[in-house]
C-alpha cells in the first residue's frame, strides 16, 4: 500500500529506553506494519543511466552552479537552524550538528530513533502525531512553534517548518527545519528595529558594498541628495552626485578605502557641496563611516554611511566667522587708515586695509578738484567727472600696473561709467555677477575693460567718499581670485570703511591745505633773492617740513646797514601752521624796521621781545648778527637760539660761546651781545633747530655731527648748504629749517684810491 494509505507510525512512548541506543527500525513499530511491497523497493539505474551519471562528476556539477567569488552569509549560522529527517515511520533517518546543538541529542542518540521518543514531552504527543500525519498524508507544508525536549536542559520553545519530501522511488520522509524561538525571535526583533530606524531616522543611512557602490538608502537619503533610492543603487557616489567637484568626491571615497581597510570608524568628516537637491546653493553634510562585517566577523561585507545634513549650523557658523571677520577688519582698518594728515598716504591705508582679505582689487580716486586747494570741491556735472588717480592695491600687481591709473594721473570717466555715476549721485553701485556688458561700464575704456575680463573680475563695488555733505571721490573694489561675489553686507562693511576714509582725507586735505597755505605765505614773507652785503658772501636754504601742516616758523634775513655794515638774521617761530608763519612775517618785518634805526645787537632783540609779548602768546629765538667789513668786527646776541659756528681756515669748526639769552615773548629779559673779529676767509654758519634736532639723540651728539659735516676741505656756500640739508635731515623730519652761511672777503679797493 502507498504511504499515504498507512496508519499512523509507531511513536509510542512506552519505549522501554527513550534515551537507550536505537532500536531495529522493526521493533519500534506502535502498530502492525505491512511490509513494503516489492515495487515500493528502491529500483536500480539500468546501464544507459549509470553511464550518463558517471559522464558528469559531482564537482563538475557543482562547479557549474557555485561562483567561487560569492561567499555565502553568516545568517543563517546566527539563528542555528537545525534539520532533522524522519522516515515514514516517524523515525530519525538524518541528523544535522545544529540539531545536536538544539536538543542535546549527538547523531548517534537520535539516528534510528522515534522522534517523538526523544523531541517531544509526553503531553504534546497527539498533537505531534496528528500533525505528522496530516503533512505526510497531504504534502502540505506546516510552520509553527511548540515545546521541545532539551536532553539536559529541559523544554524550550522551537519553531518548526515541516515539509514532505519524496525520492526518486517514491519513498516519502518529513524534513523539520527547527530553531530555537528566542533566537528567532531576538532576530525579528533586531530586525524590525533597524529597519524602522533605517526608514524613520531624520538622518541619512546608506550601505556600500565593497566596491563603494550603494546597495541600499534610506529615505532621508533619498531627501538630501534629491534622487531616488532606485537610482542609487549599484552606483557610486561620484554617479550618483556628479554636482559634487572632484575634490570633495576624492576626499569621500579616499576615506571609505581608508575604513575598509583599516575597520577604524571616520566620524563626522566635513563636506560640502551641491546636490539636484539644491543645485544653486552649497549645503554642508557630516559624514560618518564604519565597517560592516558578517556576524562572524570573518568577512567585510560593506560600509554603513551615515549623513547629517548641518547646513544650518554651517551658515551659522560660517557668518559667524564672517562677521567676526568683518569686526577684526573694521577694527585693523580704523587703527590703520588716518594714521596722519597726509592724504596720499590716508588714501593708500584704505586700498590696503582691503586688499586681499576683502577684495583683490582696490583703488582710491579722488576729484581733481579736491587736490585742487585753492577753492572748494566741485561736484561733477552731468557729463562725466575728472579723477585723480591716488592709490591702488591688488592681489597681483601686474595686473594693477597695466589696469589701473598711475598715481597721480588725471582721467576723465564718462557719465556712462559706474565711478562717475556713483560719486554724481552719491550712491554706491553693487554688481554682485559681472557680465561682459557690465565690464565697458567699469573700465575707462576698451582697453582696459579687457584686461578687467582678461583678470577675471566677477564682482564690483564702487562706494562714494562722502565727508561733510560733499563727495570726494570714489573706492572701487573688484573680487577675480576669490570665488565669491560681493553682497549687501559687503557693500555695507565697504561703504563703513569708506565713510571713515572719508573723513580722514578730507581732515588731511583740510590741513594740507592749511599747510600750503602757510607755506605759501611763508615763501611770500622770506627774501626771495637778498642783496649781497659788502665783504661779504652767502648762501642759504629754506626746507619746510616733510610732514604736511608743520610748516611756517622759521625765517632768516640779510639786512644792508648804514656804512657798509650787514645785519645777518635767523630765527624761529614756536609752533606751526600758518598762525607761526603769520607770525614770523611780523617779526621779520620789526627786525629790518628796527635794524634801519642803526640800533645796537642786545637792543635790536629787547625791542623785538617786547613786540613778541604783544602777538598771542608767540614765542621765539632767534640769532642777531651785524658784520662791520672795515674793521672785521662782529657783534652778535641770542634769544635762546642754538650758537652759531664759526669756521676759520685749516681749523676745526668751533661753536661760538655766547650769552644765550632767553626767546623773544618771554617779556622783560635783558640780552647782552659779544663781540669777535673775523679774518679774511672765515666762516660764519647760522641755523633753525630743525638742522639739528632729532627725538632719538640728544643735542649734543647732533652738533658734533654738524661739526664734522663741516670740518672737511673747502667748498664752495652752495655745496656747504646742500652738504649739511643732506647729511643732517632725514625724511619725515617735523620741522623746517633755515640755513645762512657767510664768507668774508676784503673790499674792493674804493674809486680813486
Amino acid at each position: 500500500m502507498s504511504t499515504a494509505d498507512a496508519p499512523p507510525p509507531d511513536l509510542d512512548p512506552d519505549d522501554p529506553d527513550p534515551h537507550g541506543p536505537a532500536a531495529p527500525a522493526a521493533d519500534h513499530a506502535a502498530a502492525p506494519t505491512e511490509p513494503a511491497p516489492d515495487d515500493a523497493a528502491p529500483e536500480k539505474p539500468d546501464g544507459d543511466d549509470l553511464a550518463a551519471e558517471d559522464s558528469v562528476t559531482e564537482e563538475d556539477s557543482i562547479a557549474e552552479i557555485i561562483d567561487p567569488g560569492l561567499q555565502p552569509g553568516g545568517l543563517l549560522d546566527v539563528l542555528g537552524v537545525a534539520a532533522v529527517v524522519l522516515d515514514a515511520d516517524g523515525r530519525i533517518a538524518l541528523w544535522s550538528p545544529q540539531a545536536e546543538t538544539l536538543f542535546g541529542y549527538t547523531a548517534a542518540e537520535a539516528l534510528g530513533r522515534p522522534a517523538a521518543r526523544i523531541l517531544v514531552d509526553e503531553e504534546h504527543l497527539d498533537l505531534v502525531l496528528s500533525l505528522f500525519s496530516q503533512v505526510m498524508a497531504s504534502g502540505e507544508s506546516w510552520a509553527g512553534v511548540f515545546p521541545v525536549r532539551h536532553k539536559e536542559e529541559g523544554s524550550r520553545l522551537a519553531e518548526f517548518r515541516n515539509m514532505r519530501l519524496e525520492d526518486k522511488r517514491g519513498n516519502v520522509y518529513a524534513l523539520g527545519l527547527a530553531s530555537e524561538r528566542a533566537t528567532l525571535q531576538r532576530m525579528e526583533r533586531d530586525l524590525a528595529l533597524s529597519l524602522r530606524l533605517v526608514s524613520q531616522s531624520p538622518i541619512g543611512l546608506a550601505v556600500m558594498d565593497t566596491d563603494l557602490r550603494y546597495v541600499m538608502v534610506n529615505p532621508a537619503l533619498e531627501r538630501i541628495n534629491g534622487i531616488p533610492a532606485a537610482e542609487h543603487l549599484g552606483r557610486t557616489v561620484g554617479e550618483v552626485l556628479p554636482l559634487l567637484n572632484l575634490e570633495a568626491v576624492d576626499t569621500v571615497e579616499s576615506a571609505m578605502r581608508e575604513v575598509l581597510a583599516t575597520g577604524v570608524p571616520s566620524l563626522d568628516t566635513f563636506t560640502v557641496g551641491r546636490t539636484p537637491a539644491d543645485p544653486e546653493n552649497d549645503h554642508a553634510w557630516s559624514v560618518s563611516l564604519h565597517r560592516l562585517e558578517d556576524p562572524g566577523q570573518e568577512r567585510v561585507i560593506g560600509l554603513a554611511v551615515s549623513v547629517v545634513d548641518i547646513t544650518e549650523q554651517h551658515r551659522a557658523a560660517t557668518a559667524a566667522a564672517r562677521a567676526q571677520r568683518r569686526l577684526a577688519m573694521i577694527a585693523d582698518a580704523t587703527e590703520r587708515i588716518g594714521t596722519t594728515l597726509d592724504l596720499d598716504r590716508t588714501a593708500r591705508e584704505l586700498a590696503d586695509a582691503l586688499v586681499p582679505e576683502f577684495a583683490d582689487i582696490a583703488a582710491v580716486d579722488l576729484l581733481d578738484s579736491v587736490l585742487k586747494f585753492g577753492g572748494p570741491v566741485r561736484q561733477p556735472a552731468a557729463g562725466g567727472a575728472l579723477f585723480r588717480a591716488v592709490a591702488v592695491a591688488a592681489a597681483h600687481p601686474d595686473f594693477a600696473e597695466r589696469a589701473s591709473d598711475a598715481d597721480g594721473r588725471t582721467t576723465r570717466y564718462e557719465s556712462s561709467r559706474l565711478v562717475a555715476q556713483c560719486v554724481r549721485s552719491g550712491r554706491p553701485t553693487l554688481i554682485a555677477h559681472v557680465r561682459r556688458q557690465d565690464l565697458a561700464r567699469i573700465g575707462r575704456d576698451r582697453d582696459v575693460s579687457a584686461l578687467l575680463e582678461e583678470a577675471g573680475v566677477h564682482s564690483y563695488m564702487a562706494i562714494p567718499l562722502r565727508a561733510r555733505g560733499a563727495v570726494l571721490g570714489a573706492l572701487t573694489l573688484a573680487r577675480t581670485r576669490n570665488p565669491l561675489p560681493f553682497d549687501h553686507d559687503d557693500l555695507l562693511l565697504a561703504g563703513e570703511l569708506a565713510a571713515r576714509a572719508a573723513v580722514a582725507i578730507d581732515n588731511a586735505r583740510g590741513y594740507q591745505q592749511q599747510s600750503h597755505a602757510a607755506l605759501s605765505l611763508q615763501r611770500h614773507l622770506l627774501p626771495h633773492r637778498p642783496a649781497k652785503p659788502p665783504g661779504l658772501d652767502i648762501a642759504y636754504r629754506y626746507q619746510p617740513a616733510t610732514t604736511a601742516g608743520e610748516v611756517g616758523g622759521d625765517w632768516f634775513d640779510v639786512i644792508r646797514l648804514a656804512g657798509e655794515r650787514s645785519a645777518l638774521v635767523v630765527g624761529d617761530v614756536m609752533g606751526s601752521g600758518i598762525n607761526a608763519a603769520a607770525s614770523m612775517g611780523q617779526l621779520r618785518t620789526a627786525t629790518r624796521t628796527l635794524a634801519g634805526l642803526g640800533l645796537a645787537p642786545a637792543d635790536v632783540l629787547s625791542h623785538l621781545d617786547r613786540i613778541a609779548t604783544e602777538l598771542d602768546e608767540t614765542l621765539a629765538t632767534c640769532v642777531y648778527v651785524e658784520y662791520d667789513p672795515h674793521t672785521g668786527r662782529c657783534r652778535i646776541a641770542t634769544a635762546g637760539h642754538l650758537p652759531p659756528v664759526l669756521c676759520c681756515p685749516d681749523k676745526r669748526p668751533q661753536l661760538l660761546s655766547l650769552p644765550t639769552g632767553a626767546p623773544l615773548g618771554v617779556g622783560g629779559v635783558p640780552f647782552e651781545a659779544a663781540e669777535f673779529t673775523l679774518s679774511e676767509g672765515d666762516e660764519l654758519l647760522l641755523y633753525t633747530d630743525g638742522l639739528v634736532e632729532t627725538r632719538d639723540e640728544d643735542i649734543g651728539t647732533r652738533l658734533g655731527a654738524l661739526m664734522d659735516v663741516l670740518d672737511q676741505p673747502r667748498r664752495s656756500l652752495e655745496e656747504t648748504c646742500d652738504l649739511l640739508l643732506t647729511q643732517l635731515r632725514r625724511h619725515g623730519d617735523p620741522d623746517d629749517v633755515a640755513v645762512l652761511i657767510a664768507r668774508t672777503h676784503p673790499l674792493p679797493p674804493a674809486d680813486g684810491s
